[in-house]
Protein backbone atom coordinates (compact mmCIF):
# COMPACT_ATOMS: atom_id res chain seq x y z
CA UNK A 1 0.00 0.00 0.00
CA UNK A 2 1.03 3.64 -1.01
CA UNK A 3 0.81 6.08 1.70
CA UNK A 4 0.15 9.68 -0.08
CA UNK A 5 0.76 12.70 1.93
CA UNK A 6 0.40 16.31 1.22
CA UNK A 7 1.81 19.32 2.18
CA UNK A 8 1.23 23.27 0.11
CA UNK A 9 3.22 26.10 0.64
CA UNK A 10 1.50 29.57 1.24
CA UNK A 11 1.72 31.67 -2.03
CA UNK A 12 3.18 34.43 -2.94
CA UNK A 13 0.80 36.61 -4.66
CA UNK A 14 1.87 39.81 -6.85
CA UNK A 15 -1.17 42.52 -7.94
CA UNK A 16 0.22 43.32 -11.26
CA UNK A 17 -2.15 46.23 -11.35
CA UNK A 18 -0.14 48.03 -8.97
CA UNK A 19 3.11 47.66 -10.52
CA UNK A 20 4.07 49.84 -12.95
CA UNK A 21 4.27 48.64 -16.67
CA UNK A 22 7.51 46.70 -17.54
CA UNK A 23 8.51 46.16 -14.03
CA UNK A 24 6.68 43.28 -13.50
CA UNK A 25 8.10 39.79 -13.28
CA UNK A 26 6.26 38.36 -16.39
CA UNK A 27 9.26 37.82 -18.04
CA UNK A 28 11.03 36.09 -15.04
CA UNK A 29 9.49 32.47 -14.95
CA UNK A 30 9.37 31.57 -11.35
CA UNK A 31 6.31 28.86 -11.27
CA UNK A 32 4.94 26.82 -8.63
CA UNK A 33 5.73 22.98 -8.96
CA UNK A 34 3.97 20.06 -7.67
CA UNK A 35 6.73 18.00 -6.17
CA UNK A 36 6.36 14.06 -5.14
CA UNK A 37 8.87 12.41 -3.48
CA UNK A 38 9.22 8.73 -3.12
CA UNK A 39 9.72 6.62 -0.74
CA UNK A 40 9.58 3.21 -1.64
CA UNK A 41 11.96 -0.62 -2.01
CA UNK A 42 12.75 -1.52 -5.12
CA UNK A 43 11.61 -5.26 -6.42
CA UNK A 44 15.00 -6.64 -4.86
CA UNK A 45 17.93 -6.79 -7.42
CA UNK A 46 14.81 -7.04 -10.43
CA UNK A 47 15.42 -4.38 -12.85
CA UNK A 48 12.76 -5.13 -14.80
CA UNK A 49 9.92 -5.49 -11.92
CA UNK A 50 11.50 -2.62 -10.37
CA UNK A 51 10.86 -0.21 -13.19
CA UNK A 52 7.57 -1.91 -13.10
CA UNK A 53 6.89 -0.24 -9.81
CA UNK A 54 8.09 2.68 -11.18
CA UNK A 55 5.76 2.65 -13.73
CA UNK A 56 2.74 2.20 -11.18
CA UNK A 57 4.16 4.65 -8.29
CA UNK A 58 4.61 7.66 -11.29
CA UNK A 59 0.97 6.99 -12.42
CA UNK A 60 -0.28 7.31 -8.91
CA UNK A 61 1.83 10.40 -7.91
CA UNK A 62 0.87 12.48 -11.33
CA UNK A 63 -2.99 11.50 -10.94
CA UNK A 64 -2.19 13.36 -7.62
CA UNK A 65 -1.36 16.18 -9.77
CA UNK A 66 2.49 15.83 -9.33
CA UNK A 67 5.02 17.53 -11.92
CA UNK A 68 8.00 16.47 -10.49
CA UNK A 69 8.68 12.73 -9.34
CA UNK A 70 11.93 11.82 -7.49
CA UNK A 71 13.06 8.77 -6.66
CA UNK A 72 15.74 7.56 -4.00
CA UNK A 73 19.65 6.73 -4.57
CA UNK A 74 20.08 3.53 -6.67
CA UNK A 75 15.94 2.69 -6.55
CA UNK A 76 17.13 0.32 -9.78
CA UNK A 77 17.24 -1.62 -8.49
CA UNK A 78 18.78 -1.59 -5.42
CA UNK A 79 21.43 0.15 -2.61
CA UNK A 80 24.45 -2.63 -1.60
CA UNK A 81 23.98 -2.02 1.82
CA UNK A 82 25.86 -5.51 2.02
CA UNK A 83 28.94 -3.51 1.39
CA UNK A 84 27.67 -1.71 4.82
CA UNK A 85 27.46 -4.83 7.21
CA UNK A 86 29.32 -8.34 5.22
CA UNK A 87 32.96 -9.10 4.77
CA UNK A 88 34.22 -8.47 1.56
CA UNK A 89 34.99 -11.99 1.21
CA UNK A 90 31.39 -12.71 1.33
CA UNK A 91 30.05 -10.37 -1.03
CA UNK A 92 30.85 -12.10 -4.48
CA UNK A 93 27.34 -13.27 -4.85
CA UNK A 94 25.44 -10.20 -4.44
CA UNK A 95 27.75 -7.82 -6.81
CA UNK A 96 27.37 -10.85 -9.15
CA UNK A 97 23.50 -10.66 -9.06
CA UNK A 98 23.82 -6.53 -9.08
CA UNK A 99 25.67 -6.34 -12.26
CA UNK A 100 22.99 -8.76 -13.95
CA UNK A 101 20.61 -6.10 -13.03
CA UNK A 102 22.75 -2.77 -13.71
CA UNK A 103 21.57 -0.26 -16.26
CA UNK A 104 23.71 0.81 -19.60
CA UNK A 105 22.77 4.11 -20.54
CA UNK A 106 21.30 4.74 -22.94
CA UNK A 107 19.39 1.18 -23.44
CA UNK A 108 16.25 0.19 -23.44
CA UNK A 109 15.75 0.62 -19.92
CA UNK A 110 15.89 3.97 -19.90
CA UNK A 111 14.15 4.24 -23.18
CA UNK A 112 11.31 2.61 -20.88
CA UNK A 113 12.01 5.14 -18.17
CA UNK A 114 11.68 8.19 -20.73
CA UNK A 115 8.48 7.04 -21.87
CA UNK A 116 6.88 6.30 -18.44
CA UNK A 117 8.24 10.13 -17.96
CA UNK A 118 6.04 11.34 -21.04
CA UNK A 119 2.90 8.91 -20.62
CA UNK A 120 2.76 11.18 -17.39
CA UNK A 121 4.01 14.25 -18.58
CA UNK A 122 6.07 14.10 -15.36
CA UNK A 123 9.81 14.92 -15.17
CA UNK A 124 11.36 12.05 -13.60
CA UNK A 125 14.43 11.73 -11.34
CA UNK A 126 15.55 8.40 -10.41
CA UNK A 127 18.80 6.82 -8.90
CA UNK A 128 20.41 3.55 -10.99
CA UNK A 129 22.92 1.40 -10.98
CA UNK A 130 24.99 2.23 -14.24
CA UNK A 131 27.45 -0.14 -15.61
CA UNK A 132 30.62 0.74 -18.02
CA UNK A 133 29.16 -1.10 -21.18
CA UNK A 134 32.94 -1.79 -21.87
CA UNK A 135 33.90 -3.15 -18.59
CA UNK A 136 32.02 -5.81 -16.19
CA UNK A 137 33.98 -4.69 -13.56
CA UNK A 138 32.62 -1.04 -13.66
CA UNK A 139 29.79 0.36 -12.12
CA UNK A 140 28.66 3.74 -10.76
CA UNK A 141 26.25 5.73 -8.57
CA UNK A 142 24.19 7.51 -10.96
CA UNK A 143 21.13 9.48 -11.29
CA UNK A 144 18.97 9.89 -14.37
CA UNK A 145 16.35 12.54 -15.22
CA UNK A 146 13.77 12.72 -17.70
CA UNK A 147 11.65 15.75 -18.99
CA UNK A 148 8.00 15.58 -19.46
CA UNK A 149 8.35 14.45 -23.30
CA UNK A 150 10.59 11.52 -22.51
CA UNK A 151 14.37 12.86 -23.06
CA UNK A 152 17.07 12.16 -21.26
CA UNK A 153 18.20 15.66 -19.87
CA UNK A 154 20.66 15.25 -16.99
CA UNK A 155 22.79 12.07 -16.37
CA UNK A 156 25.10 12.52 -13.23
CA UNK A 157 27.43 9.97 -11.83
CA UNK A 158 28.18 10.81 -7.81
CA UNK A 159 31.60 12.39 -7.62
CA UNK A 160 32.79 9.87 -5.04
CA UNK A 161 31.31 6.60 -3.63
CA UNK A 162 31.22 7.66 -0.01
CA UNK A 163 33.30 4.95 2.67
CA UNK A 164 32.05 1.20 2.14
CA UNK A 165 30.31 1.87 -1.02
CA UNK A 166 33.60 1.70 -3.15
CA UNK A 167 33.32 -2.19 -3.10
CA UNK A 168 30.73 -1.60 -5.29
CA UNK A 169 30.84 2.06 -7.15
CA UNK A 170 33.63 3.39 -8.88
CA UNK A 171 34.09 7.77 -8.90
CA UNK A 172 32.17 9.63 -10.96
CA UNK A 173 32.44 12.82 -12.43
CA UNK A 174 31.10 16.52 -13.09
CA UNK A 175 29.36 16.09 -16.23
CA UNK A 176 25.99 17.84 -16.11
CA UNK A 177 27.11 19.01 -13.08
CA UNK A 178 24.47 22.08 -13.61
CA UNK A 179 20.43 22.96 -13.59
CA UNK A 180 18.57 21.45 -15.91
CA UNK A 181 16.30 25.06 -16.86
CA UNK A 182 13.00 23.08 -17.54
CA UNK A 183 10.49 26.45 -17.57
CA UNK A 184 11.86 28.20 -15.32
CA UNK A 185 12.08 24.96 -12.26
CA UNK A 186 16.40 25.40 -12.70
CA UNK A 187 16.25 21.58 -11.28
CA UNK A 188 19.80 20.27 -10.36
CA UNK A 189 20.34 17.16 -8.43
CA UNK A 190 23.07 15.54 -5.59
CA UNK A 191 23.34 11.83 -4.57
CA UNK A 192 23.52 11.21 -0.97
CA UNK A 193 26.48 12.39 0.76
CA UNK A 194 27.57 14.60 -2.52
CA UNK A 195 25.12 17.15 -0.52
CA UNK A 196 27.73 18.21 1.86
CA UNK A 197 30.47 18.96 -1.00
CA UNK A 198 30.53 22.48 -0.98
CA UNK A 199 31.93 22.64 -4.12
CA UNK A 200 29.21 20.22 -6.01
CA UNK A 201 26.54 22.21 -4.55
CA UNK A 202 28.36 25.83 -5.01
CA UNK A 203 28.52 24.73 -8.51
CA UNK A 204 24.58 24.26 -9.02
CA UNK A 205 24.16 27.30 -7.32
CA UNK A 206 26.16 29.72 -8.94
CA UNK A 207 24.44 27.95 -12.43
CA UNK A 208 21.33 29.57 -11.11
CA UNK A 209 19.44 25.94 -9.41
CA UNK A 210 16.43 27.23 -8.01
CA UNK A 211 15.07 23.60 -7.14
CA UNK A 212 17.37 20.82 -5.74
CA UNK A 213 17.01 16.98 -5.60
CA UNK A 214 18.90 15.07 -3.04
CA UNK A 215 18.48 11.57 -2.99
CA UNK A 216 19.66 9.32 -0.40
CA UNK A 217 20.02 5.46 0.70
CA UNK A 218 18.06 3.42 2.83
CA UNK A 219 20.35 2.72 5.57
CA UNK A 220 23.45 4.12 6.90
CA UNK A 221 25.37 1.54 9.60
CA UNK A 222 28.35 3.77 11.10
CA UNK A 223 29.60 2.65 14.12
CA UNK A 224 28.86 -1.25 15.04
CA UNK A 225 29.88 -0.53 18.99
CA UNK A 226 26.57 1.56 19.48
CA UNK A 227 22.83 0.24 19.76
CA UNK A 228 21.61 2.38 16.84
CA UNK A 229 25.12 1.90 14.54
CA UNK A 230 25.62 5.99 15.14
CA UNK A 231 23.54 7.04 12.62
CA UNK A 232 20.32 8.79 12.74
CA UNK A 233 19.84 8.64 8.88
CA UNK A 234 16.68 11.03 8.65
CA UNK A 235 18.05 13.67 10.97
CA UNK A 236 21.32 13.77 9.00
CA UNK A 237 19.17 13.90 6.12
CA UNK A 238 17.52 17.20 7.36
CA UNK A 239 20.73 18.91 8.37
CA UNK A 240 22.04 18.37 4.74
CA UNK A 241 18.98 19.65 2.99
CA UNK A 242 18.57 22.38 5.43
CA UNK A 243 21.65 23.69 4.58
CA UNK A 244 21.33 23.86 1.15
CA UNK A 245 18.17 25.27 1.28
CA UNK A 246 19.06 28.03 3.23
CA UNK A 247 22.50 28.44 1.58
CA UNK A 248 21.58 28.29 -1.56
CA UNK A 249 17.73 29.78 -0.86
CA UNK A 250 16.50 27.19 -2.86
CA UNK A 251 13.99 24.93 -2.57
CA UNK A 252 14.95 20.95 -1.80
CA UNK A 253 13.03 17.81 -2.52
CA UNK A 254 14.52 14.30 -0.36
CA UNK A 255 13.53 11.24 -1.67
CA UNK A 256 14.75 7.95 -0.24
CA UNK A 257 15.29 4.29 -1.04
CA UNK A 258 13.70 1.99 1.16
CA UNK A 259 14.63 -1.83 1.98
CA UNK A 260 11.70 -4.39 2.60
CA UNK A 261 11.75 -7.09 4.19
CA UNK A 262 12.80 -9.26 1.61
CA UNK A 263 15.57 -7.56 1.35
CA UNK A 264 16.25 -7.56 4.70
CA UNK A 265 16.33 -11.03 5.55
CA UNK A 266 18.08 -12.21 2.42
CA UNK A 267 21.03 -9.80 3.21
CA UNK A 268 21.22 -10.64 6.68
CA UNK A 269 21.11 -14.57 6.49
CA UNK A 270 19.18 -14.70 10.22
CA UNK A 271 21.86 -12.81 11.73
CA UNK A 272 19.68 -10.56 14.43
CA UNK A 273 22.72 -7.89 14.88
CA UNK A 274 22.78 -7.49 10.97
CA UNK A 275 18.86 -7.19 10.72
CA UNK A 276 19.09 -4.23 13.48
CA UNK A 277 21.81 -2.63 11.75
CA UNK A 278 20.14 -2.56 8.25
CA UNK A 279 16.94 -0.96 10.02
CA UNK A 280 17.53 1.14 12.91
CA UNK A 281 17.22 4.32 11.52
CA UNK A 282 15.21 4.56 8.30
CA UNK A 283 15.48 7.42 6.29
CA UNK A 284 12.83 10.38 4.90
CA UNK A 285 11.36 11.75 2.77
CA UNK A 286 10.43 15.96 2.70
CA UNK A 287 10.40 19.28 1.23
CA UNK A 288 12.63 22.16 2.15
CA UNK A 289 11.83 25.61 1.66
CA UNK A 290 14.55 28.68 1.31
CA UNK A 291 14.50 29.07 4.88
CA UNK A 292 16.33 26.16 6.21
CA UNK A 293 12.51 24.78 7.49
CA UNK A 294 10.48 21.83 6.51
CA UNK A 295 7.57 22.34 4.51
CA UNK A 296 6.72 18.45 3.98
CA UNK A 297 7.53 15.60 5.77
CA UNK A 298 9.84 14.55 7.00
CA UNK A 299 7.95 11.02 6.41
CA UNK A 300 9.60 7.79 7.30
CA UNK A 301 7.20 5.57 5.67
CA UNK A 302 8.88 2.46 4.24
CA UNK A 303 6.32 2.72 1.43
CA UNK A 304 4.85 6.18 0.52
CA UNK A 305 4.38 9.22 -1.53
CA UNK A 306 5.15 12.83 0.10
CA UNK A 307 3.59 15.85 -1.92
CA UNK A 308 4.22 19.45 -1.69
CA UNK A 309 3.98 22.45 -3.57
CA UNK A 310 6.91 24.96 -3.94
CA UNK A 311 6.13 28.26 -5.14
CA UNK A 312 9.83 29.52 -6.44
CA UNK A 313 8.84 33.21 -6.18
CA UNK A 314 9.51 33.07 -2.37
CA UNK A 315 13.49 32.62 -3.74
CA UNK A 316 13.80 36.13 -4.60
CA UNK A 317 13.47 38.22 -1.34
CA UNK A 318 15.40 35.38 0.60
CA UNK A 319 18.18 36.20 -2.00
CA UNK A 320 17.85 39.63 -1.48
CA UNK A 321 19.88 39.39 2.09
CA UNK A 322 22.15 36.52 1.38
CA UNK A 323 23.01 35.37 -2.39
CA UNK A 324 26.06 33.40 -1.83
CA UNK A 325 26.63 33.07 -5.96
CA UNK A 326 25.82 37.02 -6.36
CA UNK A 327 25.86 40.11 -4.22
CA UNK A 328 26.87 38.33 -0.97
CA UNK A 329 30.18 37.38 -2.55
CA UNK A 330 33.00 38.69 -4.02
CA UNK A 331 34.41 37.23 -7.41
CA UNK A 332 36.99 39.52 -7.69
CA UNK A 333 38.75 37.05 -4.55
CA UNK A 334 37.15 34.27 -5.48
CA UNK A 335 36.41 31.66 -8.37
CA UNK A 336 36.10 28.04 -8.95
CA UNK A 337 36.67 25.89 -11.99
CA UNK A 338 35.15 23.21 -12.83
CA UNK A 339 35.90 20.59 -15.36
CA UNK A 340 32.73 18.88 -16.51
CA UNK A 341 33.63 16.44 -19.30
CA UNK A 342 33.18 12.78 -19.08
CA UNK A 343 36.52 10.94 -19.10
CA UNK A 344 37.09 7.99 -21.41
CA UNK A 345 40.21 5.99 -20.63
CA UNK A 346 40.72 5.15 -24.45
CA UNK A 347 40.44 7.55 -27.34
CA UNK A 348 41.62 5.63 -30.49
CA UNK A 349 43.69 7.24 -32.89
CA UNK A 350 42.59 6.24 -36.62
CA UNK A 351 45.95 8.23 -38.35
CA UNK A 352 48.82 6.36 -37.01
CA UNK A 353 50.79 9.53 -37.71
CA UNK A 354 49.44 11.90 -35.74
CA UNK A 355 50.12 12.22 -32.07
CA UNK A 356 47.10 11.58 -29.51
CA UNK A 357 45.57 14.32 -28.39
CA UNK A 358 42.56 15.53 -26.26
CA UNK A 359 39.46 16.37 -28.94
CA UNK A 360 38.81 19.67 -28.24
CA UNK A 361 35.01 19.21 -29.26
CA UNK A 362 34.20 17.12 -25.87
CA UNK A 363 36.33 19.76 -23.77
CA UNK A 364 33.92 21.64 -21.16
CA UNK A 365 36.13 22.98 -18.34
CA UNK A 366 33.79 25.51 -16.87
CA UNK A 367 34.43 28.97 -14.83
CA UNK A 368 32.16 29.12 -12.28
CA UNK A 369 32.44 32.97 -11.21
CA UNK A 370 30.04 35.70 -10.95
CA UNK A 371 33.04 38.08 -11.62
CA UNK A 372 31.69 40.82 -14.35
CA UNK A 373 35.25 40.46 -15.89
CA UNK A 374 37.21 37.88 -17.42
CA UNK A 375 37.64 34.53 -15.91
CA UNK A 376 40.73 33.81 -14.28
CA UNK A 377 43.67 32.42 -16.36
CA UNK A 378 45.01 29.60 -16.15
Amino acid sequence: MVITHRAGLETLSIDHNNLEKGHDMSSLRLPTVAVAAVNAAPVFLDLRASIDKVEDLVATAARDGAQLVVFGEAFLAGFPIWNAVLPPIDQHGWHERLVAESIVVPSPETERLGRIARANKVTLSVGVNERNPDSLGQLWNSNLVFDPNGRLVNHRRKLVATWYERLTWSHGDAHDLRPVELDGWYLGALICGENTNTLARFTLLAQGERLHIATYPPAWPFDGRSEDFDYDLCEFIRLRSAAHAFEGKVFVVVAATTLDDTAVRAVAGGDTRIEKALTATPPAAMAIGPDGRIVAGPMTQAEGILHAEVDLRKEVVAKQAHDIVGTYNRADIFSLSVDMTRPAILRPNHQASQPNQTDSATEARVVVTNNLGAAPAG
